[in-house]
């Protein structure tokens, strides 16, 4: 079963590319940290302060300015994420967000699903105010 969450961000599609592979920026809208800059075949440990979080993901596929794959979940071989950067012209990026992995089965995977979702579309928005308007958004929520 897959969860898939879309947003317009106004840059191009390599300033939205950098800002996931570069530890420099992350921190800016979505994990605090990043261990190193995210290249097919790494293991990255990215860290989440505010919820004293610590976790691997494993990239399995990087298509320059085009197409982030990675797994994440116990021992990175959990859910697999896709992040795809769709260029609408110079300055427009559609960002979609493909998660797949979730048991249908499962008792509450419409509660897990939503969170999920949840938790997509704050990224994205924080992704937005960061590259849009140099505002770290989860700056603001953690003081």
């Amino acid at each position: 079963m897959n969860n898939i969450t879309k947003m317009k961000i106004l840059k191009p599609a390599n300033e939205v590319f950098e800002a996931f592979v570069d530890p420099s920026k992350i921190g800016n809208f979505w994990f605090s940290s990043s261990s190193e800059r995210w290249e097919q075949g790494k293991t990255i440990t990215l860290r989440y302060d505010e919820y004293d979080a610590k976790g691997d993901i494993k990239i399995i596929e990087i298509e320059l300015n085009k197409k982030i794959v990675f797994h994440w979940g116990v021992n990175t071989e959990g859910n697999r994420v896709t992040i795809t950067l769709n260029e609408l012209g110079i300055s427009e990026s559609i960002i979609e967000i493909t998660e797949e992995g979730f048991n249908e089965n499962e008792e509450n995977i419409i509660s897990q699903m939503l969170d999920n979702k949840e938790g997509w579309v704050y990224m994205l928005t924080c992704l937005k105010g960061y590259l849009e308007y140099g505002v770290n958004l989860r700056a603001s929520l953690i003081h």
